[in-house]
C-alpha cells in the first residue's frame, strides 16, 4: 500500500519537499508551500546529526511558482521505490498538489524490478535542481531554529 506523502493542501495549494539523503535522517531539506497563481513560502534547513544547524526562509515569486508546477506535472506516472533511489541522485522528493500526490520513495508495485528511463532520470534531475535553485535564490532570511 502506498504511503501518504503529505496531507493534500486545501483548495489549490501545494507542498513540495526535497530531502537529502534519499533514506535516513535528512542533512538537507527544502520545503515550498503555497497556492497556484500566488507567491509561495520556501524554507531551506540543514541538519547536523538530528538537530537543525541552520534554517533560511523566503518567498518564491508567482512566475517561479508556475514554472515549478509545470515541472512537477511532468513527473505524473513516474516510477518510485520505497527502498531504492531509482533516479541515482540520493534525493527524496515528495509533493502534494490539488491534482496529485507523488514521492520517489513510495511503494510502486508497477515499477518493481523495472529500469527507469534516461528521460525520466533527466526530468527528475531537472526538477530537483530547480527546487535547489529556488532555495539558493529566495531562501535568504535567517529563521529562528
Amino acid at each position: 500500500m502506498p504511503r501518504m506523502v503529505a496531507p493534500q493542501p486545501a483548495g489549490e495549494g501545494f507542498q513540495v519537499v526535497l530531502s537529502k539523503p534519499f533514506s535516513g535522517a535528512p542533512t538537507h531539506q527544502i520545503e515550498v508551500i503555497g497556492e497556484l497563481n500566488r507567491s509561495a513560502s520556501i524554507r531551506m534547513t540543514n541538519y547536523t546529526s538530528s538537530a537543525k544547524s541552520s534554517e533560511k526562509k523566503g518567498d518564491v515569486p508567482q512566475d517561479d511558482v508556475r514554472e515549478l508546477m509545470s515541472l512537477i506535472s511532468t513527473l505524473r506516472g513516474f516510477p518510485s521505490d520505497d527502498n531504492k533511489d531509482v533516479y541515482g541522485l540520493d534525493t527524496k522528493l515528495d509533493f502534494a498538489t490539488f491534482e496529485m500526490q507523488w514521492s520517489n520513495q513510495e511503494d510502486d508495485p508497477a515499477a518493481a524490478g523495472g529500469e527507469v528511463a534516461g528521460e525520466q532520470k533527466d526530468e527528475f534531475r531537472r526538477l530537483a535542481e530547480s527546487v535547489e535553485a529556488l532555495a539558493r535564490q529566495f531562501a535568504k532570511q535567517d529563521s529562528s531554529i
